[in-house]
């Protein structure tokens, strides 16, 4: 049985193909069209799902889309409704979008696919907990997901047990954690949707100053998690921006102007709200604990990527384990919806082994050939040098030796936001000037954003405190007190990005200023190639880490094809890339052409 999950028109589009209880495929739109946070209805996403498994529309028995659009038009009905007539600008700006196409989802499925079979409609958060807990390793597991809004609620948590979950308890808008961090994104200057990982990034540079302005105005935190928003200061409900001026005046003056200098005040708001949402992540925690007995928990949702959290979370040892979900945010739904019909629609046996999870590393996307890529390149007549699989650990853990940066194109594509050594762009750790070259030189973005480690799954406790893998990057760790360096009073004075520079650990350039790192555990079943050469790279040169970021640069979504990968790696400053076998040398190449409109592009972001 053949089952297509989609998200689609809000943000991070994507497909999923589930057959008879397995995940095939699955991929975000963005990746194919080349808009990051592409919303558009995902037929590259399925297209690409059918194609790489020889399947037509025909060959589909269930359609399950993400969410049940009536109650999303309900909310924002009765949310105008209950604003008017403040709210008339925004309500009309949605209007016609619902009018022609959100309103007749069945009907615009229908007819994107060619499909005349049977759709289903879980509701939002049923995805989100679909997605944590059917491919979780746990046979029974308590879960809990959180976003910004889907339909009516904003957080959910309850029990996954065998084939069904069960949603216990909701938070219903407006009040919400993710719309909170959302708030404080817009504020600081960064996109909505999009820049709340660089709230995260930028929060230890700051102080907690606002924090119990924040408590005592904006949120009544209880002692269970559960919590109420002071609407009074915030303008999502009823306008066109997050927040309003009784924000402003609270916080002494405007939202940043995007693009213009950080000041220690967005420092300070960042780190405030980031230590906010911690508490409420932990209190929700214990309280779902409590409640549920569970040894286990799974997450979802888009406030499920603050990895911070997650890592204090796991510390706090509430919980034996927790697993979270790769694609936690919409995108991640649509894998959600389609397990959703097979076990929980349909009724079919589920069986977890307590160990391992069922999304194959989360390399789920496109893969290219190696006969593919050389076709491709020698046909533009790109010059390049084909490794055979034995030398290419070795040849390539020389060059990272060699501070040189690669970028790193092999095998499945990842789905969800994060590059796990399928898309990504490598480097030395041990380097304590790789972070601001490749930030400012490669990435073309903000130089505080930190990097993180890659490393062979069974050294992870050399360097991080961390007893267990994390394989999708979504958990943060210290750096082992052994290998970090001791700051001197001169460097502890630093303010602001002024800590940047200060090297912190034999592995500075992930150890982020707090001493932590956001840890991705590689391991040789799921990603052979990647794995021994981070373990060659240990053996010759004595290191078991190496940078991984995502192979793309600021403003566009991370790269697809060959034909991506070489355009990004010639508008950088990489040295190498390698495409499977085939080795590119920059000096090799011939320039492209000045593009305006692509530098245009990624200035404007």
């Amino acid at each position: 049985m053949n089952i297509l999950g989609i998200s689609a028109f809000y943000h991070d589009s994507a497909a999923c193909l589930v057959r008879d209880g397995i995940i095939v495929t699955a991929a975000q739109e963005e990746r194919f069209t080349r808009k990051k946070h592409d919303s558009a209805f995902p037929v590259n996403a399925v297209n690409f799902c059918l194609e790489d498994s020889s399947l037509t529309v025909n060959d589909l028995d269930i359609v399950a889309y993400y969410d049940k659009p009536f109650l999303t038009f309900e909310r924002i009905l009765e949310t105008y409704l209950t604003y008017a007539p403040k709210g008339i600008a925004s309500f009309i700006m949605a209007l016609p979008l619902w009018i022609k196409k959100k309103l007749w989802m069945k009907e615009v499925i229908k007819k994107e696919l060619n499909y005349d079979g049977k759709i289903i409609f879980p509701e939002h958060h049923e995805s989100h907990a679909a997605s944590a807990f059917f491919p979780s390793p746990f046979q029974e597991a308590a879960f809990l997901t959180m976003d910004g809004v889907g339909e009516w609620t904003t957080a959910s948590y309850g029990i996954g047990k065998d084939n069904k979950i069960e949603i216990l308890s909701e938070i219903k808008f407006p009040h919400s954690l993710g719309l909170l961090y959302s708030a404080f994104t817009y504020y600081t200057g960064f996109k909505v949707n999009s820049g709340e990982y660089k709230v995260m990034g930028l929060a230890p540079y700051g102080k907690p100053k606002y924090k119990e302005i924040i408590l005592k105005e904006l949120i009544d935190l209880k002692e269970d998690g559960s919590f109420r928003m002071n609407m009074d200061y915030f303008n999502y409900c009823a306008g066109l921006t997050m927040t309003n001026g009784k924000f402003d005046k609270l916080f002494g003056g405007p939202p940043r102007k995007p693009e213009s200098k950080l000041t220690q005040r967005e420092m300070d708001l960042a780190r405030s709200v980031q230590e906010v949402t911690e508490e409420a992540v932990l209190r929700i925690g214990r309280h779902i604990q409590k409640e549920t007995g569970q040894k286990n928990l799974c997450l979802a949702g888009g406030v499920s990527l603050n990895c911070v959290a997650n890592g204090k979370l796991l510390r706090e040892g509430v919980y034996e384990n927790i697993w979270i979900q790769p694609a936690a945010g919409d995108a991640g739904a649509a894998q959600g919806a389609a397990l959703f019909a097979w076990y929980q629609y349909l009724g079919n046996e589920r069986k977890a082994d307590g160990k391992t999870d069922s999304v194959k590393g989360s390399y789920l996307g496109p893969r290219f050939s190696n006969s593919y890529i050389a076709n491709y390149l020698k046909k533009n007549k790109f010059p390049f040098t084909e490794l055979r699989d034995v030398e290419l650990p070795e040849k390539i853990a020389d060059l990272i030796a060699d501070e040189k940066v690669i970028g790193w194109f092999q095998g499945r594509m990842e789905f969800g936001p994060r590059a796990l050594g399928a898309r990504s762009i490598i480097g030395d750790a041990r380097s304590s000037k790789m972070q601001e070259i490749m930030n400012l030189k490669i990435k073309f973005r903000e130089s505080f954003r930190p990097f993180a480690p890659s490393v062979i799954r069974e050294r992870v406790s050399d360097y991080f405190d961390i007893d267990r893998e994390s394989p999708y990057m979504l958990l943060v760790a210290p750096v082992r007190e052994e290998i970090r360096r001791e700051m001197t009073e001169e460097e502890k004075e630093l303010f602001g990005l002024d800590k940047l520079h200060v090297v912190r650990s034999t592995i500075p350039a992930i150890t982020h200023i707090d001493y932590s790192a956001r840890i991705q555990t590689v391991d040789g079943e799921h990603n052979p190639v990647y794995y021994n050469t981070i373990k060659k790279f240990d053996e010759k040169h004595g290191c078991a880490v190496i940078i991984n970021t995502s192979f793309n640069v600021r403003g566009e979504p991370i790269v697809c094809t060959p034909e991506d990968a070489y355009i990004c790696f010639m508008r950088t400053n990489m040295d190498y890339l390698i495409m499977e076998n085939c080795l590119l040398d920059k000096k090799d190449q011939k320039s492209l052409e000045k593009d305006t409109d692509w530098q245009k592009e990624f200035e404007l972001d």
